[in-house]
């Protein structure tokens, strides 16, 4: 039996550091999924090789951040010393914990004079006890994404969270969470089954399909009901399609957020605001290797 469609809505135009980019979640019928609470999308776009775009520095508690580089490279700086560069293909992953201070700088790819940049950003909600614990940060270089070849040359499906048969991704996960990027040829299908109570939903981010029979636009977030099913996605086009398939099981704690902050009660906030003004989070030395 098919998940049943709850809602689709249109990504809406946004800016992160005076970038465009496309706002997926968290919306009017959306304020999560699962542990994931933001969906972000730069691009595709071409730049200059000269350009690049930042956030610049910035602090973080109570989530972890998650960027996926499907084309460009990401580099990432944090307070505590870490700085690593991930290119097409790589995921750069940090928890926020008791509170961190960074910085992604994104920077296109290619030969030519102008290069693309496309690349996805996640939040994702963070259980309370882990919080309170010291940050993490963790680079995932491209050929590290477990990637499995569907049968038929459908395509193909890389795990950047959780598992999927018996791929299993090294990004920690603290609920049962996951994030497939599935690339899918014209005129095939991919067909994934969710158990009962698992929060699931899909992206086109430049494509149209077939979901469950429906035919969705690109740009467009669709949520399906939390009985067990099978998904399916068709393609229809006459070119391969980028489809990102993410979800888990649900956020059972309050949540509270404000601006780069997201904590289980209003004391929570004002405590991360305190911590943060008064310099526990540290600052970026720009000038460590890490």
């Amino acid at each position: 039996m098919k998940k049943k469609i709850s809602f689709s809505n249109k990504a809406h135009s946004s800016s992160v550091g005076g970038a465009p980019i496309s706002r997926f979640m968290p919306n009017r019928s959306a304020q999560a999924v699962g542990p994931f609470i933001l969906l972000d999308q730069a691009g595709p776009m071409k730049i200059m090789n000269s350009e690049s775009g930042g956030t610049g520095s910035h602090p973080h508690r109570g989530i972890a951040t998650l960027t996926y580089a499907i084309t460009g490279e990401i580099e990432h700086f944090d307070s505590l010393g870490n700085r690593a560069l991930v290119k097409s293909g790589g995921v750069q992953w940090m928890n926020s914990g008791n509170g961190i201070v960074h910085d992604e700088r994104s920077k296109a790819s290619g030969d030519s004079k102008q290069k693309e940049m496309y690349a996805f950003q996640f939040w994702i909600n963070l259980p309370s006890k882990i919080k309170a614990e010291k940050p993490e940060y963790m680079p995932v270089q491209a050929e590290e994404v477990p990637e499995k070849q569907m049968q038929e040359e459908a395509g193909f499906v890389r795990v950047i969270v959780g598992s999927y048969q018996e791929l299993t991704s090294k990004i920690p996960t603290y609920t049962e969470q996951f994030l497939f990027h599935v690339k899918l040829n014209p005129g095939k299908k991919f067909n994934m089954d969710f158990p009962q109570k698992i929060e699931v939903a899909a992206v086109l981010p430049t494509d149209s399909a077939l979901i469950n029979t429906e035919s969705f636009n690109a740009g467009e977030l669709v949520v399906f009901d939390k009985e067990a099913g099978e998904i399916e996605v068709e393609n229809l086009s006459n070119a391969a399609i980028d489809i990102l398939l993410f979800g888990g099981e649900n956020y059972a704690e309050p949540v509270v957020s404000k601006g780069p902050f997201v904590m289980n009660s209003e004391e929570g906030i004002a405590l991360a605001y305190k911590d943060f003004k008064e310099g526990k989070y540290g600052e970026i030395h720009y000038s460590s290797k890490g």
